[in-house]
């Protein structure tokens, strides 16, 4: 999973997961329904023509007010590959690599719907090959890489049932 291949979708800033994507709002409704309609306040259409492996780009503030979990499940079914926006609520962050979603905050001026990117997560890079355009970003740590790789948290620690986090920090 360092490096992530997939057709930019747009959606705008300040974008809230807990209204979009929240099981909250769709009372009886499963993250597999949620998933066709989600994002349609902000963006009608967009869960519809949403294909498998594509990745959104958003504006500041992606996720912003959200501590819901189940955000990040609707997005796992729609298909999302990768999350790019130059900024995030901090609590859909955390949520989104404990669950496996790797989220990269990078500047998104000149990416536009239907480009091809290309996210390296080891040498912290975001590219647009069509347009010659390369973005450096943070690489995402190891330990990070490591809890996506393993489709988040829960996952990592089951697999590693004896590592030690204070170990680790040391």
């Amino acid at each position: 999973m360092d490096i992530i291949k997939g057709s930019s979708r747009i959606l705008g800033a300040e974008i809230s997961t807990d209204i979009h994507c929240s099981s909250k709002y769709l009372p009886g409704k499963d993250a597999s329904y949620i998933a066709t309609v989600a994002f349609e306040q902000v963006a009608p259409g967009f869960a519809k023509s949403f294909n498998k492996g594509d990745v959104i780009v958003a504006g500041k503030n992606f996720g912003i007010n959200s501590s819901r979990e189940q955000a990040v499940h609707v997005m796992h079914r729609m298909g999302v590959a990768a999350i790019i926006a130059p900024s995030f609520g901090r609590q859909f962050y955390r949520n989104a690599i404990n669950n496996g979603m790797p989220v990269i905050e990078c500047d998104i001026s000149g990416i536009a719907a239907g480009d091809e990117l290309e996210i390296d997560l080891v040498a912290g890079r975001v590219a647009v090959p069509s347009k010659n355009m390369a973005l450096a970003v943070p690489p995402l740590p190891g330990a990070v890489r490591a809890l996506l790789e393993s489709g988040g948290l829960i996952p990592f620690l089951q697999k590693h049932p004896d590592w030690n986090l204070g170990a680790e920090a040391a």
